[in-house]
């Protein structure tokens, strides 16, 4: 029996180990909400991004399923309500169908597609020393978006579908890297 235990005790020591060794995944951060975001991004010789968001149908990607014509789309694809159909809010809300664990008290499903729906979720990664270091800022959960990040909305399986030219699409959404921004 005593052997027995040693062993226990043995492959509980490395599995803790292990377990703390393995790096984060995007699934170990928390949604943090563009109020996280816009303290540090909001600043003209920073790059304004919050206001490029805020300017954006990203930014009203929420609201717009309470529109006339997403009813109107929903009513033809049996949703009643848009703005509680999983099939609409996957793509017109940030993190949508994760765990409510997930989302910290100042993120709202109202900011529609936000600052984390493109670089991942912000609360590991938003402290201005690991901003700094961009080799930090990916370890803690951010993402620097490309093609596939757009594509998992903007694509054919959306109901409102036309088109999507990534390189064209990007220049709208565009805003400056906050250190390359003028200083």
């Amino acid at each position: 029996m005593k052997g027995f235990s040693v062993v226990l005790s043995l492959f509980l020591a490395v599995a803790v180990v292990v377990a703390f060794s393995v790096p984060a995944t995007a699934a170990d951060h928390n949604y943090i909400g563009v109020k996280g975001c816009k303290m540090c991004h909001n600043a003209p010789d920073k790059g304004a991004q919050f206001k490029a968001w805020e300017a954006s149908k990203h930014a009203k990607a929420y609201a717009t399923l309470a529109s006339p014509q997403a009813k109107e789309v929903g009513k033809a694809k049996g949703i009643a309500n848009p703005q509680e159909a999983k099939e609409c809010l996957k793509c017109h809300v940030t993190g949508y169908g994760l765990d409510a664990s997930r989302f910290e008290a100042t993120y709202t499903k109202e900011e529609g597609i936000s600052c984390e729906s493109c670089h991942g979720a912000g609360k590991d990664y938003k402290q201005v020393n690991i901003m700094k270091d961009l080799a930090k800022a990916k370890e803690a959960g951010l993402i620097i978006p490309d093609e596939k990040t757009c594509t998992k909305c903007h694509n054919s399986e959306s109901p409102t579908f036309k088109s999507f030219n990534y390189q064209e699409m990007h220049k709208k959404i565009a805003h400056p890297n906050p250190q390359k921004a003028k200083k």
